[in-house]
């Protein structure tokens, strides 16, 4: 297998990718839906809603029950929907397999890393934290960070300002479609990941550089160790 030996740099997706958001994501919709005394949804339903940011994912959660959403009920579903969100984000949000040693090695070996995900911003230091993984990220780009969300290449045109580097010299990990489009978008090399959860559909379809199904095989495409290592 080629490796990227340009890599400078690495930014990943969240929900997904690095972590396991759906039980918590579906919880607080079901919460919020509870208090408004409307129908529920499931949980597969809401993991094929995930990646384009809370907004869109109760405006789908809506469409699902056939409510119509008026423009106060959906800032009162919202607003519900973030104060239950904040109460069990930290407990039904798991890291993937391999996700914290392969971090925790790219790291070691030098790499600048970055998180860029639609998630709203006011969740992520906590959760980040909880996970043992907020130490390992030099940036973090949450939903209200920048002027776009991701497919727009902003965030990453935001990584690559910071890390002052060419785009190619970044690698963008992601599961979706908005984050490989993303990536394309902003002319960055990407790998997709098969497990997360790109709206039901095979990730292989939105053709990234690589395609793994477990998180450590990253680390097959970049050289390792750096000269420039942390001992």
């Amino acid at each position: 297998m080629r490796k990227l030996d340009d890599i400078q740099a690495l930014a990943f997706d969240l929900d997904g990718t690095l972590v396991d958001s759906v039980p918590g994501l579906a919880l607080a919709t079901q919460l919020m839906l509870a208090d408004l005394k409307l129908p529920t949804v499931t949980n597969d339903q809401v993991k094929n809603w995930v990646g384009n940011g809370v907004d869109v994912m109760l405006e789908r959660a809506f469409t699902a029950i056939k409510v119509e959403l008026s423009p106060q009920l959906f800032t009162d579903a919202k607003s519900l929907f973030n104060n239950h969100y904040d109460k069990v984000i930290d407990a039904e949000t798991k890291l993937f397999p391999h996700v914290k040693e392969t971090l925790k090695t790219l790291y070691a070996n030098n790499y600048p890393l970055a998180l860029v995900t639609n998630k709203p911003a006011q969740f992520l230091p906590a959760l980040l934290t909880s996970l043992g993984i907020k130490d390992y990220f030099a940036l973090v780009l949450g939903g209200g960070d920048v002027i776009k969300l991701k497919p727009h290449p902003a965030p990453l045109y935001q990584v690559l300002a910071t890390f002052g580097l060419f785009n190619d010299q970044l690698l963008f990990v992601g599961d979706s479609k908005n984050d490989i489009d993303a990536a394309k978008n902003a002319n960055c090399p990407t790998v997709a990941l098969s497990y997360g959860y790109n709206y039901g559909i095979s990730i292989a379809t939105s053709e990234p550089d690589f395609l793994f199904d477990d998180f450590k095989d990253i680390l097959t495409i970049l050289p390792q160790p750096r000269a420039d290592a942390k001992k």
